[in-house]
């Protein structure tokens, strides 16, 4: 079972390390400030691509329409936004918000080589430095709340989900791909040993950043297993809380609704 993302008053886990709350986001940052250039490719070297896999399927259980308006947080690179984007056929609103200026930067700068925005002309993607736990939209403001591989990365995840059911319009549909608890015999302990010591090593070979990818394989581990995470989903308010087990758990698509 997965400890809670705060522990003892005042502190939070930033990995397997216990840190002041107002410390986690500023490391957070520095984390992903200094992966950001990289951070596609360790994606796809991680996971074997697999990872795009996930993020089709999680735009699959979406299914969005033409005209949707969008809030994607922790999306900085873009790849929920545009995905979101082509399968509405350009007629969509989606607002790309992420902590991290540097991943806000890639996501800018693929979206205009990629042909989706342009300097000089209105976009359909909208970009904000900001944080999940204070969002700054409206409320009742968008009809769809997505963040992918984010939320383990929130100091309260509590505050998280419920500033997610705050922007939701009622009908509103909330979903959350994360790293999750693999659910197969044997296959966690593979997972363990690839996870502590292949992925570390691809960060210090690739980005020349071991730190923070060990940060990551830990915040992994300190996240709520899927049961749990429902429950927690549940508990902000958001209601038919349903989740599905991606590749035996190592990911889960996390689905509910606002009413």
């Amino acid at each position: 079972m997965a400890q809670e993302s705060t522990t003892s008053a005042g502190t939070t886990h930033f990995g397997y390390r216990e840190v002041p709350e107002a410390e986690k986001a500023p490391m957070v940052r520095g984390v992903f400030g200094s992966v950001a250039d990289n951070y596609d490719l360790m994606n796809d070297l991680m996971s074997g691509g697999i990872h795009r896999l996930w993020k089709s399927a999680m735009i699959d259980w979406l299914a969005p329409r033409p005209g949707l308006r969008l809030l994607d947080v922790a999306g900085g690179t873009g790849d929920i936004a545009f995905r979101v984007l082509e399968r509405c056929g350009g007629d969509a609103n989606i607002t790309i918000l992420d902590l991290t200026p540097e991943m806000l930067e890639v996501g800018r700068d693929r979206a205009i080589d990629d042909g989706l925005m342009s300097l000089e002309a209105a976009t359909p993607l909208h970009w904000v430095c900001g944080d999940a736990e204070r969002l700054p939209l409206p409320d009742r403001s968008v009809e769809a709340y997505t963040i992918a591989f984010g939320l383990r990365n929130v100091t309260r995840i509590e505050q998280a989900l419920s500033e997610a059911r705050r922007v939701l319009k009622p009908g509103g549909r909330f979903l959350c791909l994360e790293f999750s608890q693999v659910v197969v015999p044997l296959f966690d302990r593979l997972y363990d040993l690839y996870s502590f010591r292949v992925l570390p090593a691809l960060g210090a070979m690739v980005a020349k950043d071991r730190e923070s990818y060990q940060y990551l394989v830990e915040s992994i581990r300190r996240f709520p297993p899927q049961e749990e995470l429902a429950a927690k989903i549940s508990a902000a308010g958001l209601d038919q809380v349903r989740f599905r087990n991606l590749s035996g758990g190592i990911a889960a698509l996390h689905s509910a609704w606002r009413t």
